[in-house]
């Protein structure tokens, strides 16, 4: 079997092998450390969505996961954390490709669509407090869902940086 990379020129061979991985590389083809460094901490699936029953709308709120460090924004017990939240959804690339939830920020959700990361991203950046920085986080900005009856949830619907009106991320391509 031949490799896709066989037909390129030596320096095109050499600008495809500099390329950082996302861009190299799919979703299905990439290492654990590689997949898991795709998360740019930014929190936003560790909030409780609402689901509009009629139109499948999600409307997000400013609540969080009871594992979520409201901080660093990302789990406190990660490793086993389906032990304490059992619905929590981990990803994967069907769920990815499925999944209408993902923010629209979501490095996972941004390429496998074929869009870049945004300059904020952390491998991008090279500064894990970007996100923070670039305001896309959720850091100082949520409520524990600890103690909180799902009748209250309508009080908390929010709108959250990176959708609509905001700057589209570049085509890979």
């Amino acid at each position: 079997m031949t490799d896709s990379n066989d037909f390129l020129t030596p320096a095109s061979k050499a600008d495809a092998e500099t390329k950082p991985f996302w861009q190299r590389k799919s979703l299905s083809e990439m290492s654990k450390a590689e997949w898991e460094s795709l998360c740019d901490g930014c929190g936003r699936c560790c909030l409780n969505k609402l689901e509009d029953w009629d139109t499948g709308e999600i409307i997000w709120t400013n609540i969080a996961c009871t594992l979520l460090d409201d901080q660093t924004c990302r789990c406190k017990d990660y490793d086993n954390r389906l032990e304490t939240v059992p619905d929590c959804v981990p990803l994967n690339v069907e769920k990815v490709q499925s999944l209408s939830w993902l923010p629209p920020t979501c490095a996972y959700r941004l390429l496998d669509e074929g869009f870049d990361l945004y300059w904020w991203h952390p491998l991008v950046s090279r500064d894990p407090d970007s996100i923070h920085q670039a305001g896309i986080s959720v850091r100082d900005k949520v409520v524990s869902e600890d103690g909180m009856a799902v009748e209250e949830y309508e009080q908390h619907v929010v709108f959250w940086p990176g959708f609509e009106d905001d700057e589209p991320p570049k085509p890979l391509k």
